[in-house]
């Protein structure tokens, strides 16, 4: 029965981030996996956001079933974040619209959410996407402290606080202060099929006179020390001296200069370096992880990182630092082996351990689905979104 032209089986999901599509990081693959999925089982979505780039659509769009509305940015940087003049009013209009409030942590507008949330009585279901970790200094401390006291203000309102892993949120100091407000569902992950005969064909141009490829995706910024990846050649080289490193991701990062002091490391290696930029299509994210012989994360911290698991699904073996929340893919799976965190001897030495033996490495596809299955993700985060809906 259709009642006042909604579905009443059906709910109205307003959804708060900085960035989405046709951004690619972790967390705006993530909420754009299960937001349009949520539109495939019948639910009405708006993701209200910012438009960080002139080149794209001003006010509302429709993306794959999802409305999305992006609100003006002046050219006022804030690190990673920006000022959106409008938020409040859109925020608010929205707000009264929907059913529930899917907000996307760290943002910015985390405390006013909360208070709008109270003054229109929606509640709000908060996905933590890892604390906020920025290049130290006087100004980037500031704005550490300054969005962890809105998260504290946001989590005590929150009505549900999810987190990737239950490894990860015994460590976050955002969320251990409110353990009993936290629930756990994995990260909505998809990979297609590689295509054998193309990552055949990339493996060949990348590798170095029949030498391993070793794949690192992701930006080249220092939370995610690409540079002890470069540094570990140097273990790696005494076993394999022909092998590669192939970076899929940004590489010339805005808002921080660690490509720039990174110089000096990428000349000296230059011969068995390749960066390839970023890539926005799945298919060849499939093809880059089948491609490689071993995937390296060697982040110093790590929420979760989803491409661990999309290598995994592509059959592709990880190195991942033992690092919380990041390490659980690998503990899960075996499919990889764990090496010290900003220990780049360490991460050399688990990188030659893994291509000598790594047909031990290697699970099948389906093992991996089984641990992290897309439709039981998109099913819980349905679940609490209706737990908590106001109509």
């Amino acid at each position: 029965m259709i009642e006042n032209g909604h579905n009443p089986k059906s709910l109205k999901i307003l959804i708060a981030l900085l960035y989405y599509f046709p951004h690619r990081t972790g967390l705006t693959i993530h909420v754009q996996r299960v937001a349009e999925e949520l539109v495939r089982r019948g639910h009405e979505v708006t993701v209200l956001t910012a438009r960080y780039h002139i080149s794209l659509p001003r006010d509302e769009t429709i993306h794959n079933g999802v409305r999305i509305v992006r609100l003006w940015t002046p050219p006022i940087p804030i690190s990673r974040g920006m000022v959106m003049p409008a938020y409040p009013w859109a925020a608010l209009g929205l707000m009264q619209m929907h059913d529930v409030v899917w907000v996307n942590t760290p943002m910015l507008e985390t405390a006013l959410l909360a208070s709008l949330s109270q003054l229109t009585g929606r509640k709000i279901v908060a996905t933590h996407h890892g604390d906020l970790i920025l290049p130290q200094g006087a100004v980037n401390t500031f704005i550490v402290d300054t969005m962890f006291a809105m998260f504290r203000f946001m989590a005590r309102r929150a009505a549900r606080l999810i987190a990737y892993s239950q490894d990860y949120a015994d460590y976050s100091y955002y969320l251990r202060p409110f353990m009993d407000k936290v629930t756990v569902i994995h990260p909505p992950i998809e990979m297609p099929l590689p295509d054998p005969q193309h990552a055949e064909e990339w493996h060949a141009e990348w590798s170095r006179d029949g030498g391993p490829v070793i794949g690192f995706s992701g930006r080249f910024v220092q939370e995610k020390r690409p540079d002890l990846l470069i540094r570990a050649l140097e273990v790696v080289n005494q076993t394999y001296p022909n092998a590669r490193v192939v970076f899929a991701g940004e590489y010339d990062i805005k808002y921080e200069d660690f490509w720039e002091r990174n110089q000096d490391l990428v000349q000296q290696y230059r011969d068995q370096l390749v960066f390839l930029g970023l890539m926005t299509e799945p298919q060849d994210m499939a093809d880059f992880y089948a491609a490689c012989d071993v995937l390296a994360l060697t982040s110093d911290s790590e929420c979760f990182a989803l491409v661990q698991v999309e290598a995994m699904l592509s059959g592709t073996p990880v190195v991942m630092t033992d690092v919380p929340g990041g390490r659980v893919p690998v503990t899960k799976t075996g499919m990889g082996a764990l090496a010290k965190a900003g220990d780049w001897r360490s991460i050399g030495e688990a990188l030659v351990e893994v291509l000598n033996h790594r047909d031990q490495y290697v699970k099948p596809r389906a093992e991996i689905e089984r641990h992290f299955s897309f439709q039981d993700t998109v099913d819980r985060y349905e679940e609490i979104f209706r737990a908590h809906a106001q109509r």
